[in-house]
């Protein structure tokens, strides 16, 4: 079959032909349909520090697909062959205390799905039976294949309250973007969303954006006076990793607001914490989605209506992951997705 394989000390990824892998008892072997290419993808591909000290190359590497069932062990009841899957990326060990409270998301040592073991971008590809999410019935694989990213979305997105209320997002890469989406969805009252990349701006305007600022040029002061906005944002939420973004925020939010961080930043910052102790904020680091809790209100989302589709900017056949990599670098793209089946 084809994979996309990370050697190991050089940039990039090479298309190769490699074994079918197969199941064990308690796994399932799936038929890769689509892939999204991720940022975590790209720091791979271009085998940064974090890349080197992190995945065990030579591998396949990918953890964003969809695919339809092609096999299963002889452990694994309630599936059905040809059925329409997607999976949860971190592998649980199962015996820790989070992960025996049922609070598996905060697994002490997860391992993840293209990082640690061999991933989706490949032809087919072997997930645990328990990590299998199946989908609702005529999903589109392509939608389907959004669902690892959708879900950090959506976890981010409904940590907190949002009915109502007004949002800040900074950071409109395809994350925010479906945040975006999200919080319009779930009756967030103003939405605004900022970055430097006018592209993503306009994107984010598609996705249900009220205002979408670039904040070197637009002061948030100024927006909300706009907007009828009297006090600051009632929520935020951090997609960016930037300390300039995480400013704004301390600046622009109501006391008692409620911020969530999903953005990585590249180097640790300083905040001014004197803010979050006087005007009483709460912070709340997310990571990952909640097994499976945020699985089933993505599936709830989408059959509520919700369409997230506009942030897939770019198709790729999988021969062609050179250009999708490129189409991803650059300043005019939001998701990413590489085909695998026709």
């Amino acid at each position: 079959m084809r994979a996309l394989v990370k050697h190991p000390d050089e940039v990039g990824l090479h298309l190769e032909d490699v074994p079918v892998p197969e199941p064990g008892p308690d796994d399932v072997l799936v038929e890769v349909h689509t892939t999204g290419i991720c940022g975590t993808d790209l720091h791979i591909y271009e085998w940064d520090d974090w890349a080197r000290d992190t995945v065990p190359a030579p591998m396949t590497v990918g953890h964003e697909f969809s695919g339809h069932i092609a096999a299963l062990g002889s452990n694994v009841p309630g599936f059905e062959i040809g059925e329409l899957v997607s999976a949860e990326g971190h592998m649980v060990c199962g015996h820790c205390r989070n992960c025996l409270a049922g609070r598996r998301h905060l697994c002490h040592q997860p391992r993840g799905l293209g990082v640690d073991i061999p991933g989706a971008f490949a032809d087919y590809l072997v997930v645990p039976k328990g990590n299998v999410w199946r989908h609702l019935e005529g999903l589109d694989p392509e939608i389907a294949s959004l669902f690892d990213p959708f879900g950090n979305a959506v976890h981010t997105a409904l940590k907190f309250p949002v009915f109502g209320e007004d949002v800040l997002i900074t950071g409109a890469g395809p994350i925010g973007l479906m945040a975006t989406a999200v919080v319009r969805h779930a009756g967030a009252r103003k939405v605004v969303v900022t970055d430097v990349n006018h592209f993503r701006l306009e994107l984010a305007e598609r996705m249900g954006a009220t205002r979408a600022v670039d904040p070197t040029q637009s002061d948030l002061g100024a927006v909300q006076e706009e907007l009828g906005m009297l006090e600051g944002f009632d929520v935020a939420l951090e997609m960016s990793g930037s300390p300039a973004a995480m400013r704004d925020i301390l600046s622009n939010t109501i006391h008692g607001a409620n911020i969530a961080l999903l953005g990585l930043p590249s180097d640790p910052y300083p905040i001014d914490w004197s803010v979050v102790i006087f005007n009483m904020l709460t912070i709340k680091g997310i990571y990952g989605r909640e097994m499976y809790d945020t699985w089933y209100k993505m599936n709830v989302l989408i059959q509520d209506g919700l369409d997230i589709s506009p942030v897939i900017t770019h198709r790729f056949a999988a021969e062609d992951f050179e250009d999708a990599f490129t189409a991803l670098r650059s300043a005019e793209s939001g998701k990413v997705i590489l085909r695998w089946r026709t």
